[in-house]
């Protein structure tokens, strides 16, 4: 009796030990998470030379266009096996020395002479060293993109995540604003796929939010202005491609913020434009509708972009902004 105590005992503090062990990601809380990303990049951008907010941004994109990743805990960065190993290497030996007789871009990040495309700390160092090879400027790492994604919104929507992280200095946003100040009065419905006539037959891309002539719109997420200036459909509206790889866009307005322009970094609650009519036209044109605020959605996958419905996250960011307020 006294033995099979025993072996319960030590059963359960081998699970224990072994549990704690085996922690991943996922038992991490966010903060944690985004401190251990943030080491990993700080330590590759002291290796090579490439600033940490790129790597970031690389990391980020990937998160946001692919199902699976190689690795089970921070990094998302998945490099595909032919590139790893290298071409015509069969055998997938993880033995750096031989990879790179393949010309492959698996490299060993932490000094175990192993390249292992699982590892977090081999998958960074292995991406950075291969942008390395282009330069370490901004146009040498966009080239370096290019040439790894061959795709123009892939890269263009890199940088613009580059561009966030490195003037906010954080990867930690994580914060949302509804696009309407509460204080003021407006109503919305979800209208997302309703038929619309003019120009031809086509679905409505968005949430139409009614509010009065010139109530301030704000940026619902962190980005990058993309977009600017008048749409026949749309009239003057603005586009900005989030660090999600979504793309917001806002139409009818009466005018813009003064000094807003593409390419500006933008957080959630800044004002960007106010409330108009303005569409379904030339230049100019406006009060065919009552005056409202167009909200579109749009997802890139990494092979194609598509509408989505942003009712849902209108309705949970409302919800979010009255809590805080």
């Amino acid at each position: 009796m006294n033995q099979r105590l025993l072996c319960t005992f030590l059963l359960s503090i081998f699970l224990f030990i072994f549990g704690a062990m085996s922690l991943q990601a996922e038992d991490l809380s966010q903060d944690q998470i985004f401190k251990e990303k943030m080491a990993l990049y700080k330590k590759n951008e002291a290796l090579t030379q490439i600033p940490w907010y790129y790597l970031a941004a690389v990391d980020r994109y990937e998160k946001n266009t692919q199902k699976e990743t190689a690795s089970d805990k921070f990094i998302s960065i998945t490099i595909p096996e032919e590139k790893w190993f290298g071409i015509g290497n069969s055998i997938h030996d993880t033995n750096h020395t031989w990879i790179s007789l393949f010309n492959g871009l698996g490299k060993d990040g932490n000094s175990d002479k192993i390249a292992d495309p699982t590892n977090d700390e081999d998958i960074l160092y292995s991406m950075a060293s291969w942008i390395k090879q282009f330069g370490t400027t901004k146009q040498d790492i966009k080239i370096a993109l290019w040439n790894y994604y061959q795709r123009d919104l892939s890269v263009q929507t890199i940088m613009n995540i580059a561009k966030v992280y490195k003037k906010i200095g954080t990867i930690a946003l994580t914060k949302n604003d509804f696009p309407i100040p509460l204080h003021h009065n407006y109503s919305y419905k979800n209208t997302w796929g309703d038929a619309r006539g003019f120009g031809g037959r086509r679905i409505h891309e968005g949430t139409d939010i009614f509010a009065n002539y010139g109530v301030p719109v704000k940026a619902t997420t962190y980005g990058v202005v993309e977009l600017k200036g008048w749409n026949r459909y749309g009239g003057w509206r603005i586009g900005i491609r989030d660090i999600n790889s979504n793309y917001h866009y806002f139409a009818h307005l009466n005018g813009y913020e003064d000094g807003i322009k593409v390419g500006d970094v933008v957080q959630p609650g800044d004002v960007i434009g106010y409330v108009g009519a303005t569409g379904y036209g030339p230049p100019g044109t406006s009060g065919k509708f009552p005056p409202h605020l167009h909200y579109g959605m749009y997802k890139d996958n990494g092979y194609s972009e598509w509408s989505f419905d942003p009712f849902p996250y209108l309705k949970r960011w409302e919800r979010e902004a009255k809590t805080r307020d």
